[in-house]
């Protein structure tokens, strides 16, 4: 009965797309404005399921992911006004274990610049980066028995980033943020909950504080963004994060995000990205995620891509 279920879910998934899919691409080019404006929405959905006498061993499971991306850039003479929405969110549910995250970012990036030449601007921005639902991680207690043990959650923590420096933008497709002066906020919601005897500070807030506060900082930010073949994108972002007052190479934040996305038909694309994350406030050594998907992607634009 279970198999029947997971497959009727799909399959409601499936004819809930095919009206969206019929105009699931669409650029309306607008020459008379200022502002360059894009809306991206994707929906993958994977799932398995198995009869219990299927030799070959197996677990009954139901996934998806989801991205949302929002783009409004504004442009007239010395002025630009960059603005920028990135969601991201997947679950798996395997049977045995319930519902659990793959996928979950918040990020959002406002810029205000004006032009000192061609190549360079002179900017002020403000980004926020957080998550959307609770995290766990999960390892088998003395009996063997899987334990969830809470590790992150919305707000918990959230970076708030404001910068004021210069970019450099040579071609269209890559940017780079230099920014001097950049104080960030480390929110921790109701931190003691994630203490522990080795982690007392997580992500460097200290138990009965809400936040941490580094005014003085530094933070470098650079993005590629391109068509590399035909029907093949890629794009990635690196942030780098340093405070003046704990200047040690090992307490340097890097986090660099890549994705390659390809076109197998008119609407049907296949994506692969990668995240690599080092901040010594939240653990010693890198922390590296990779993510597949094949699915459906919705685009809406007023421009045309430069090639």
């Amino acid at each position: 009965m279970k198999i029947i279920s997971n497959r009727f879910v799909i399959v409601i998934f499936f004819l809930s797309f095919i009206s969206f899919e019929l105009a699931a691409q669409f650029v309306k080019v607008d020459s008379t404005s200022n502002w360059k404006k894009s809306f991206r929405l994707g929906v993958n959905i994977n799932q398995a399921s198995f009869s219990s006498n299927w030799k070959a061993g197996g677990v009954n499971s139901l996934g998806f992911n989801t991205l949302l991306n929002y783009q409004a850039n504004y442009k007239k003479d010395e002025v630009s006004f960059d603005n920028c929405i990135d969601l991201l969110y997947g679950m798996v549910n395997n049977e045995g274990q319930g519902y659990r995250k793959t996928l979950d970012r918040i990020y959002l990036d406002t810029k205000y610049g004006r032009s000192m030449s061609n190549k360079w601007d002179m900017f002020l921005s403000v980004n926020f980066l957080s998550q959307f639902a609770k995290g766990y991680s999960y390892a088998n207690d003395v009996n063997g028995v899987e334990v969830a043990t809470l590790i992150s959650d919305m707000f918990a923590p959230a970076y708030i980033t404001a910068a004021l420096g210069f970019e450099y933008h040579p071609v269209d497709y890559f940017k780079v943020r230099l920014a001097p002066i950049a104080p960030r906020v480390t929110i921790v919601n109701d931190v003691g909950r994630f203490v522990t005897v080795d982690n007392p500070t997580p992500y460097g807030v200290n138990p009965g504080d809400k936040a941490r506060y580094e005014w003085l900082a530094f933070q470098m930010l650079a993005e590629f963004n391109k068509d590399i073949a035909e029907n093949v994108n890629l794009k990635w972002r690196y942030v780098m994060f340093a405070n003046y007052e704990t200047p040690e190479l090992k307490k340097i934040d890097h986090r660099f995000e890549v994705a390659f996305a390809a076109k197998v038909t008119k609407f049907i694309n296949v994506s692969l990205g990668s995240i690599l994350i080092y901040d010594y406030d939240q653990d010693l050594g890198a922390q590296i995620s990779q993510a597949f998907s094949l699915g459906m992607l919705y685009s809406i634009q007023n421009f045309n891509e430069k090639k």
